[in-house]
């Protein structure tokens, strides 16, 4: 027997509220990266509207996430579970892989130069050159902060965890931008943000 209160039940005669899935979620979640990547949400609004997504139990709960972005993002889905990727041309995946993969041959140089030079070209090279230069900065940062705190333990727990992040990440990195993801580095602070 169903306990009142403890599951949600409507009122005689009105439709019980349906739960939301993993899919319902997944859509808000990706209508806030793509408004992030537009500049249309700051860093601090997309991380708490995200969580908010994710913590969402019913439709209700989504609707005022996304409400000023622009359209709903269920009805923005493609049929037959045909990807929805941001828009990025074959040219703009590649030179941002190049900015991720760059970390391998000119360290810091390749996602600054960019970062400059896609400021009006391509948003989404420029967000990607923004995200590789943000990685390196933070290992550069990371790497000089526990070499001069050599002598504690924590810190060269952490020099190991920034040398295997600088060597995998960015091939991972490059990877997703050629199949035009919005890749996100995890775990790390952001010294540059979007305006």
């Amino acid at each position: 027997m169903v306990q009142e209160g403890r599951y949600p039940v409507g009122r005689s005669g009105e439709r019980p509220r349906l739960r939301l899935t993993h899919a319902d979620r997944d859509a808000v979640g990706e209508a806030l990266r793509e408004a992030y990547s537009r500049g249309q949400l700051d860093e601090r609004e997309f991380e708490e509207r995200l969580e908010l997504a994710m913590l969402a139990k019913f439709q209700d709960d989504l609707e005022p996430l996304t409400r000023d972005l622009g359209p709903d993002p269920r009805s923005a889905r493609t049929p037959e579970g045909a990807s929805n990727r941001p828009q990025s041309t074959p040219a703009d995946r590649v030179i941002a892989a190049g900015g991720h993969v760059g970390n391998y041959f000119f360290p810091l140089v390749v996602p600054m130069v960019l970062f400059l030079v896609s400021d009006k070209s391509s948003p989404y090279v420029r967000r990607q050159a923004m995200e590789a230069l943000n990685f390196q900065l933070f290992c550069l940062i990371t790497a000089v902060v526990s070499g001069l705190l050599f002598w504690l333990i924590a810190p060269l727990l952490v020099l190991v965890y920034v040398a295997l992040a600088w060597t995998v990440l960015p091939a991972i990195a490059g990877v997703a931008t050629l199949a035009g993801k919005q890749w996100r580095y995890p775990l790390m602070f952001r010294v540059l943000k979007d305006d």
